[in-house]
């Protein structure tokens, strides 16, 4: 029993010691595990109190990088927004007030914004605060700070003025309150209609007007094709109306009727170029409509709760005076012109029209920017155009030339142009010495003709003849119009005609047989001219008074298209002053005999100065045909030379080498369309002999050297003997040049041998002989030498015997004498018949002096001599006399 006591606790001491080291194993694990936990704690603690600083550090870096990163991106946002604006505010539009100028934008360009203000950022230069006015909407302004809204008002108007063209802007002021006060700086351009005033109780009328402006325009300018004035600028490069701007300051409460009308002008006026720009009248809710608020605090753009600006200061007083005044200035100078190349198709386009049924091309611009067209062909088939001295009918008339030749070829358009007034401005048509090209539809150029009325003249057979000839062609094809020829005769060359007469009345200027057949032919080709495609387009600074055509209503009612500029008289009908009002570079077009039904004005763009036309008469000329000829220039300022006559270079020795049977002596260049030469045939018949008579030296000398010349120029050298005798001095350069120049078929001769030719050529007239031509310089001079020579014949008589049978035996005498007087002295007598002289050229002899014996008829040809000038008669061949041009001298 013992032992099992002891066994037990010897088994219980050693479960309790067995526990006791497990226990005390266990608490040292335990207490190992709370130093650990300790340490952790502690550590965990070190590591929480550095987290905060390590963080904030971070947090710190974040913020600075991401402040520097928004810093530049909100500068460069700023720079594209102030670049932005520069672009949307261009020039005067956004500039600051200092050294601010006025900077139209170009034509057809958008005006854009106008600046009212800044938009402040910190770290960045100022923002401009723009709104959008022209073409775009329209300004509310309210808030407490009344001087700022007035800044504003003065500050857009300002702009928009320097913004558009002169002109472009019309102001209607409503101020009741201060009765325009609040526009007073614009005063000055009332004085170009550039600003009205409305006064109290004037609103409802204001926005009616507005509201049928608005409808007009919707009508009659944008008709349905475009949906804005912005967009018919964009696209045709015109705007034809005006801006609108109406500022409304205040005012009673508005009825029901204006509250209607401001709605509909809120609503519509911003595409048709009516805007508003009000304070102290309520505007309804609208996006066209832009709100400033400017309050004592500060303004904002876009409402209460809009983006806030600074507003710039009003503009100084006296800039707004001056730019005001500058630009009533221009505008009441005249509108400018509107460039040529309005009036031009596309390059691509040039020469496509056909001209069968008649000739159309824009003028210019009307009213409401459409091109006004003038037409030429059966209905109007004539025109007539007038006005003062400086009013643009030069420039009118190149415009119109411009603008056919552009759209019709060569082939289907020729022009033929005459000015009588002094000038060459229609020469750059021509082929000239700076310039070789020439317009290809110029057939004749005739300038400097205003003593030259023979030339007109001239100009008109011409057109009378080509009219027979193509009413006998249409005759011949049993049509009557040109359109029905060239339909049935396509290989014809039948092209429209269009001959233009500047200063017209010159050719119908006083009594005499020039006047009065050019008033028959001008009658006949505007009556008949129509049919076969010839047109006439007269002009003139003034037609009063010219009886020759006034006196014939027949003739001026075929002018039916009437083109009146600037203060012309008597080109439209009695009671039409529609010209009397119209600024400068406009016309009126009324194609009903000037009837006031039938006007249209129209807006002439700039086309006579050189560098406009240059370019469009290059690129047409080098559209020509291969074989196209330049067109005939006369020049009545200008002597002809006998070496460029075509007349003269077609003069030759006969093929077989023999003696011309009829040689021709040129004297000059005859005063008509073909550039032809005065010519005088030398056949073996009685009379074949010709007088030069007058007294100046240089045009007679000239007259026997080109005939001398000429018929030296058909002759075999040593076939024809030329006797030069020269009596005069003043005339011995001219003959000695010539004798040097004929050299071995030449014989000289003065007066004291001039006796010894006589009686030697007279004795020479009993056989056939060789041509012989007696060149006499001042025979006159020699009359005494001729007399007193000794002997059964005197020389005088020896003379007037080589007169009589000479030309029968080719000898021709072509001399001078210093008057017509001494000729018959030398011919026998005052009542001495002169049928021996079958030809003569009269210098400064006067027409009475010439009498029956050397003209049909009785009292003489109607002749007023002129510098340089001839009128030559032929017995054989004319029945008038032609006026002939002395060819120059030839060194």
């Amino acid at each position: 029993m013992a032992d099992r006591r002891g066994q037990l606790a010897s088994r219980v001491r050693e479960t309790l010691a067995q526990a006791l080291g497990a226990t005390r194993t266990r608490l040292s694990a335990a207490q190992a595990d709370l130093t650990a936990g300790r340490e952790r704690l502690a550590r965990v603690q070190r590591a929480a109190a550095a987290v905060p600083a390590r963080v904030g550090a971070q947090r710190d870096r974040r913020i600075a990088e991401i402040d520097a990163r928004y810093s530049t991106r909100i500068a460069e946002l700023a720079r594209r927004a102030a670049d932005a604006a520069r672009q949307e505010a261009p020039g005067c539009a956004g500039a600051d007030w200092a050294g601010w100028a006025p900077t139209p934008a170009r034509r057809a360009e958008p005006p854009g914004a106008l600046r009212v203000g800044t938009v402040r950022i910190d770290g960045v230069d100022p923002v401009p605060a723009l709104v959008p006015l022209l073409d775009a909407g329209h300004v509310h302004l309210s808030g407490d700070d009344r001087a700022g809204c007035d800044a504003v008002v003065s500050a857009l108007l300002l702009r928009a003025v320097g913004r558009a063209d002169p002109g472009a802007v019309r102001l209607i002021g409503y101020d009741p309150d201060q009765l325009g006060g609040g526009l007073a700086g614009f005063a000055p351009l009332g004085t170009a209609g550039l600003l009205t005033f409305v006064g109290p109780g004037g609103l409802g009328p204001l926005l009616d007007d507005l509201v049928e402006q608005i409808r007009r325009i919707n009508e009659t300018v944008l008709a349905g094709e475009y949906a804005s004035l912005r967009e018919l600028a964009a696209a045709t490069g015109r705007r034809p109306e005006p801006w609108r701007v109406a500022v409304l300051l205040g005012g009673e409460e508005l009825n029901r009727h204006e509250r209607g009308q401001l709605d509909r002008v809120v609503r519509a006026g911003a595409a048709c170029g009516v805007h508003l720009v009000v304070h102290g009248v309520p505007l309804p809710e609208d996006s066209t409509v832009t709100r400033v608020v400017a309050g004592v605090s500060g303004a904002r753009i876009g409402g209460s709760a809009g983006l806030p600006v600074r507003l710039d200061p009003p503009p100084p007083a006296a800039l707004v005076t001056e730019t005001c005044r500058d630009v009533a200035a221009q505008v009441n100078a005249g509108p400018p012109p509107t460039p040529f190349t309005d009036l031009l198709p596309p390059p691509e386009l040039m020469w496509r029209e056909d001209s069968a049924d008649g000739l159309t091309a824009p003028i210019g611009e009307g009213p409401h920017g459409r091109p006004v067209r003038l037409t030429l062909g059966d209905y109007p088939p004539h025109a007539l155009i007038g006005g003062p001295s400086g009013t643009g009918k030069t420039n009118l008339i190149f415009a119109w030339i411009g603008a056919l030749a552009a759209r019709y070829s060569p082939a289907e358009l020729e022009f033929y142009l005459l000015d009588f007034k002094e000038g060459v401005s229609f020469a750059r048509f021509a082929q000239g010495r700076r310039d070789p090209s020439w317009l290809p539809h110029m057939r004749l150029v005739g300038i400097n003709v205003n003593t030259d009325r023979e030339f007109g003249l001239a100009l008109l057979r011409f057109l009378a003849e080509e009219l027979r000839r193509r009413a006998d062609a249409a005759k011949k094809h049993e049509v009557t119009k040109l359109a029905e020829l060239r339909a049935v005769d396509p290989t014809g060359h039948w092209p429209r005609i269009v001959a233009v007469v500047d200063e017209f009345q010159m050719l119908l200027a006083g009594r005499d047989v020039v006047a009065r057949e050019a008033a028959d032919l001008l009658e006949d080709l505007a009556r008949r001219g129509r049919s076969q495609g010839i047109h006439l387009v007269l002009a003139s600074q003034d037609v009063r008074g010219i009886e020759a055509l006034w006196g014939r209503p027949a003739l001026v009612a075929q002018f039916t298209l009437r083109i009146a500029l600037p203060k012309a008289l008597r080109i439209l009908a009695e009671r039409n002053d529609a010209a009397q009002s119209l600024p400068r570079w406009h016309a009126v077009v009324n194609a009903e005999s000037g009837m006031v039904e039938g006007n249209e004005v129209a807006r002439i763009p700039s086309a006579s100065d050189w560098e406009t036309w240059s370019g469009l008469q290059h690129r047409l000329w080098r559209m020509r045909a291969p074989d196209a000829a330049p067109a005939r220039l006369f020049d009545g300022d200008a002597i002809p030379r006998l070496a460029d006559a075509p007349d003269f270079r077609a003069l030759a020795v006969p093929p077989d080498g023999t003696v011309p049977r009829n040689p021709v002596a040129l004297l000059g260049e005859i005063i008509d369309v073909q550039s032809r030469s005065g010519s005088l045939r030398l056949p073996r018949a009685p009379g074949r002999n010709l007088a030069v008579l007058g007294t100046r030296v240089d045009e007679a000398c000239a007259v026997l050297d080109a005939a001398a010349r000429s018929l030296a120029r058909q002759h075999p050298p040593g076939t024809a003997r030329f006797s030069i005798a020269c009596l005069d001095p003043d005339a011995d350069p001219i003959a000695r040049a010539l004798y040097d120049d004929l050299a071995d078929d030449a014989s000289w001769y003065d007066e004291e041998t001039i006796g010894e030719l006589m009686a030697e050529t007279a004795d020479g007239l009993s056989g056939p002989g060789s041509p012989h031509y007696l060149l006499l310089f001042a025979v006159d001079a020699a009359a005494g030498a001729l007399a007193a020579r000794a002997g059964r014949r005197t020389g005088l008589e020896q003379l007037r015997r080589i007169l009589h049978d000479g030309p029968e035996r080719r000898t021709h005498v072509l001399a001078w004498w210093r008057g017509v007087a001494r000729m018959r002295v030398d011919l026998g007598g005052a009542g001495t018949r002169t049928d021996q002289i079958g030809a003569w050229v009269a210098l400064d002899a006067h027409g009475d002096e010439l009498g029956s014996s050397l003209y049909p008829g009785t009292g003489g040809p109607d002749w007023y001599p002129r510098p340089w000038r001839g009128l030559f008669f032929d017995r054989a061949v004319h029945r008038t006399g032609q006026v002939i041009i002395p060819y120059g001298p030839t060194r």
